[in-house]
């Protein structure tokens, strides 16, 4: 075993004939914050129940903190946190009821760790008396991350946390987040929002069950090796087309409210891609340079993951 506070070596799991997860490796240290980002159905949740010990791998082994999630699930579980990605809390109890029942189950007390959860569980403590299932989205989300938190774990797995949620709720959850990595607690998190990635230390791309790269934020985006150009024009279904059809162009897809063109060759010069669109009888047309960000780089990852036919996990 190494240093690493979660350790993962060729994790595999089906369900049926359906490949969930295919030969996942991966490494997380001490107080990192480590995202796997991806679409729905892309193998997160099925490899967080796995290291949550509420599901057993097909193949392959995961250790936390130094304990096999198979052999050594009961240590495990004392010094996980997990909070899953649907909202599982006890609905019918207070807010104050959920989070002494957890901290019940473990073995301690709301004021033994009061003070980890003390800048969360402030801004939800006037409804304590509350539901939990009358809570709003950003609230219960703050509940379940303090019940999650209550006995103090070595590891926080977050299961797309701030799927459903207003921007405002996902900005402050990340906030927090970044305060306890201060407190040196190991975390990971899914989701399937690539902006949400350059919170991470390090992040792995992650489609078909499959990791398609691990890297840092910026080391990702700095592999982007090809010229990645935004058009614009005043028919953009039109314009996705014939983007796609012009030489020189490897991929073409719609971002927000341009479409971002990937050329094969960094020679290409884009005045000929505007000239062409204008013989086209496209108007208003705009081509300029930009710079590749995660989910550019996770739409090229995924072209080179089918285009090679690959169905392995990276090493």
């Amino acid at each position: 075993m190494n240093d690493a506070t979660i350790s993962v070596r060729n994790l595999s799991r089906n369900y049926g004939k359906v490949r969930a997860l295919s030969d996942i490796s991966f490494d997380v240290t001490g107080g990192e914050l480590f995202g796997i980002i991806g679409p729905d159905g892309a193998g997160k949740t099925t490899l967080f129940r796995i290291l949550a010990t509420l599901l057993l791998p097909g193949t392959g082994s995961a250790f936390l903190d130094g304990f096999d999630t198979v052999r050594d699930y009961r240590a495990v579980r004392d010094r996980v946190g997990y909070m899953p990605g649907r909202f599982s809390l006890y609905q019918d109890l207070t807010v104050e009821e959920n989070l002494a029942f957890f901290a019940t189950v473990f073995g301690t007390t709301i004021e033994e760790n009061y003070r980890l959860i003390a800048d969360i569980y402030r801004q939800i403590e006037p409804f304590k008396k509350r539901r939990a299932g009358a809570l709003s989205g950003g609230m219960k989300q703050k509940l379940a991350l303090s019940c999650a938190l209550i006995h103090r774990p070595r590891v926080l797995l977050l299961d797309e946390p701030t799927t459903g949620v207003d921007p405002v709720s996902r900005s402050e959850f990340w906030n927090m987040l970044a305060d306890l990595k201060a407190e040196g607690i190991t975390m990971l998190v899914s989701t399937p929002y690539m902006d949400e990635a350059g919170r991470c230390d390090r992040i792995a791309l992650i489609q078909n069950g499959s990791f398609l790269t691990i890297d840092t934020p910026s080391g990702i985006r700095a592999s982007f090796d090809l010229p990645l150009y935004a058009v614009r024009s005043n028919s953009m279904f039109r314009l996705l087309h014939d983007v796609r059809s012009f030489p020189g162009v490897e991929s073409c897809y719609t971002f927000g409210e341009v479409h971002h063109a990937v050329f094969s060759d960094s020679n290409v010069d884009p005045s000929s891609l505007t000239a062409y669109l204008r013989e086209k009888g496209h108007s208003d047309v705009d081509v300029h340079r930009i710079d590749a960000d995660i989910e550019d780089c996770f739409m090229r990852f995924s072209t080179r993951d089918v285009s090679r036919g690959r169905r392995g996990g990276m090493q």
